[in-house]
């Protein structure tokens, strides 16, 4: 599949095939991440069309789909309910005010990835691990098929004269679940089929076309986007055109208790969407063979999020799953995205009865097969293949990405992988001995010195049994880290303490700068050689702001 996906030639018709496609695949997904966050829906569609269209016209990776994810989403639930309670509280209580916090975060949000962009910090991205990033799709895959799953199943709003409880879920029983299965196995048979007959057809559209039509001539009682909207609490899909919301200025107290009461989950939400637009921008720079502009795409996330909160719209961020659509579907270019904003728009203000009549079937059927293109199947391949923490690295991923979120399993994923290869790196130290004619005896090192590596290092010295002269000689070794200067100095001064001379020889100019600055005996210690290295050693900028090469001492 990565193949096709490769040799697709950008063009505007498939840009705006897949956009509609997308837009369709976006509705039940931004309308279920809604009713998780016990938000209107309206509102959750009108923050994927405005993050969306901004991110596809200023982002940094055309074809990426961004809207109101999941995985923003869920960290909103707690902060809308205290702030119901906390307007509640005020001398005139508030309703809704658990909405108006949400926005203010929304805001908040967008200026934290705005200072990201503009700090660069998305160049940050590149350092995680293709083990990490095998965990992260394999981990959202899973989690996608299980939403799909959770849609075989009926929403019942529970009442009580204490008011409302929640939501009960009953699974599909007898006949109505084997009609549902049947469509999901008809729309997936079609995706498959049709690109084998032609390509001209987009096949996940096509799919969604045929069997919305199946069941409109046929009557067939299945549950729809519209049942399934009204079931969750909400009205349907017909709506206005977003516009600057006032209420919040008028009812939102600005304040030091609102900022911090907003700022960690403005914090949190950035840096989960941040992360999840990144990731699904490097999954994309895969699958294309192009490269994206990491900070850029920040900045556009950020303004994208800015612009939704004033416009009375959730968070959002980059989303795997529609993007994943997209590409398959051949949308290359920014006009896809752009498509699918307006696309989305255009359901809401115009045809709202004509989507409500899709069935959701139809809809699980184009993500079961996103799931299948997404999953990382050549990981259970190779998992006997690569190193064992790489392994360890992916499933661990996976697992946290499935059972607590995005933003934890790349942390925890690149903290394993990090200490994984210090590990590795500090096994590769050597010290190879001999002695001169005069007797004196050279330690001759090998491999990476740095905080790591320190303890191996240490145990290659005997500083009681070595003779009056030692020479310890780092012509195949790299000093990394101030510690490794400060193990060279704490050695230094166990053979002084000895009453034995040891020269160090070559040593970048870096390192004799920072030891010249330790210690006035290193000038007598330190041997010039014309052969010494020329690496650069990571200094405290506070220390030295300058590059240590220009410090004399």
């Amino acid at each position: 599949m990565t193949e096709f996906i490769k040799k697709i030639t950008p063009n505007a018709k498939d840009d705006v095939l897949a956009g509609i496609t997308v837009s369709l695949a976006m509705i039940p997904e931004v309308v279920a991440f809604a009713f998780v966050a016990q938000i209107d829906p309206l509102v959750a569609l009108s923050g994927a069309f405005i993050i969306g269209l901004i991110t596809a016209v200023f982002g940094g990776r055309p074809g990426l789909i961004s809207g109101a994810a999941g995985a923003v989403a869920v960290i909103f639930v707690t902060m809308i309910a205290d702030g119901h309670t906390k307007g509640m509280l005020f001398d005139t209580p508030i309703d809704n005010m658990g909405y108006f916090y949400l926005l203010a975060c929304v805001i908040l949000m967008g200026v934290i990835q705005i200072l990201a962009g503009v700090l660069k910090l998305g160049r940050f991205v590149r350092l995680i691990p293709h083990s990490v990033m095998m965990g992260f799709v394999n981990g959202l895959a899973i989690v996608i098929f299980w939403a799909q799953v959770k849609m075989f199943s009926h929403k019942t709003l529970e009442v009580s004269a204490e008011g409302v409880k929640g939501y009960t879920s009953t699974f599909m029983q007898g006949t109505e679940l084997y009609i549902m299965l049947g469509l999901v196995a008809l729309t997936m048979a079609i995706i498959w089929l049709l690109p084998k007959i032609t390509k001209k057809l987009p096949a996940s559209l096509t799919a969604i076309l045929i069997t919305t039509f199946i069941v409109v001539i046929s009557g067939m009682d299945v549950s729809t986007v519209g049942s399934y909207i009204i079931e969750g609490g909400g009205t349907g899909l017909k709506g206005e055109f977003p516009t600057p919301n006032t209420e919040l200025w008028q009812n939102l107290p600005f304040n030091l208790d609102t900022f911090t009461f907003i700022l960690p989950f403005a914090f949190l939400a950035a840096s989960v969407g941040l992360i999840e637009s990144l990731m699904t921008m490097n999954l994309v720079d895969e699958l294309t063979e192009t490269r994206g502009n990491g900070n850029r795409e920040c900045v556009a996330q950020g303004a994208g999020n800015i612009l939704s909160g004033l416009f009375g719209g959730t968070g959002g961020c980059g989303m795997i799953g529609q993007t994943v659509i997209n590409i398959n579907a051949g949308g290359r270019g920014r006009l896809s995205g752009i498509m699918m904003a307006i696309t989305l728009l255009t359901f809401i203000l115009f045809t709202d009865k004509l989507i409500e009549q899709v069935p959701i079937a139809a809809l699980i059927g184009v993500m079961f097969m996103m799931v299948i293109e997404t999953f990382a199947w050549s990981s259970f391949r190779i998992l006997k293949k690569i190193p064992k923490s790489d392994a360890f690295v992916l499933i661990v991923v996976s697992a946290v990405t499935v059972i607590f979120d995005l933003a934890i399993a790349v942390f925890v994923g690149v903290i394993i992988s990090a200490l994984a290869f210090a590990w590795e790196s500090a096994r590769r130290i050597r010290a190879r001995k001999r002695f001169r004619e005069d007797g004196t005896k050279v330690y001759e090192i090998w491999g990476p010195l740095f905080f790591g590596s320190i303890a191996a290092f240490n145990e290659k010295f005997d500083v009681k049994t070595d003779p009056e002269n030692v020479e310890i000689d780092f012509v195949e070794a790299r000093i990394s880290d101030h510690s490794a200067i400060e193990a060279i100095f704490a050695l230094v001064e166990k053979y002084q303490a000895a009453g034995k001379k040891v020269t160090l020889k070559h040593l970048s100019e870096d390192c004799k700068v920072l030891l010249y600055k330790a210690s006035p005996i290193f000038t007598d210690i330190i041997v010039e050689d014309v052969d010494d290295p020329r690496y650069h050693l990571a200094a405290n900028p506070e220390k030295f702001p300058k590059p240590l090469g220009e410090y004399k001492f």
